[in-house]
């Protein structure tokens, strides 16, 4: 999938962005954006394969790998059945899109099985720009950091939850979230002239009863 250049701007833009086209992934570099979310639509026959798979016991664990630009995910990190090759080029899609983003000769990629909430605390990671697209469950939510203090994540919280913290600077705090099959790129504070900075996000709580949440993780490989 190949995208279209679009004039990038120092000028401060919005922290983040909703989308329907591709294109406007690039606004990830603009100065002060730190997340862009590009609305799919969800395709029932990786749902379907997902939901079959988690539920035999034949999709555990996920797996991680490496791809080089252009090169194509191998079905066997998937368990056989109809709808495996779908999601194997829905991923590889995915990575060449991330590929002629970043220009990385080569992307991290993992695909996680989640039982419980990967990260349930609010938190910036320290990366440079991270993709990421859940393809069965609930999808990854975030925060303007106009609603927060920033001084309040990780160790500034002194161990005590994100309502009781100090974290939320108004009682209106809205919290915004991906869906099934959207892309959503979260800038971290690694990427330079970001360093205190960064997408302010937390992995969705699950329950007990829930099916395994289905996480695809993209990231940049320079070396």
């Amino acid at each position: 999938m190949k995208i279209s250049l679009l004039p990038v701007t120092s000028t401060p833009q919005p922290y983040s962005r909703v989308t329907q086209h591709p294109a406007e992934l690039l606004r990830i570099f603009d100065t002060g954006t730190q997340v862009v979310r590009w609305q799919r639509c969800t395709n029932l026959v990786i749902t379907t394969y997902l939901q079959q798979v988690t539920t035999s016991g034949l999709l555990i664990s996920g797996f991680r790998t490496c791809l080089k630009a252009n090169q194509q995910l191998d079905p066997i990190h998937l368990p056989d059945g109809p709808g495996r090759s779908a999601l194997a080029d829905d991923i590889h899609q995915l990575s060449v899109l991330y590929h002629d983003l970043l220009g990385c000769p080569m992307v991290g990629l993992r695909l996680e099985v989640l039982h419980n909430a990967m990260c349930p605390r609010f938190h910036v990671d320290r990366t440079g720009i991270r993709m990421t697209c859940t393809y069965l469950g609930p999808g990854t939510e975030w925060i303007d950091d106009v609603q927060v203090d920033r001084t309040r994540l990780g160790a500034g919280a002194n161990g005590l939850p994100d309502t009781q913290s100090g974290l939320f600077t108004t009682d209106e705090t809205s919290i915004e979230a991906a869906s099934c099959f959207d892309v959503v790129l979260l800038k971290g504070t690694l990427w330079q002239g970001n360093t205190a900075q960064g997408a302010i996000h937390r992995s969705p709580a699950t329950t007990p009863s829930d099916n395994p949440r289905i996480l695809l993780v993209i990231d940049a490989l320079w070396d």
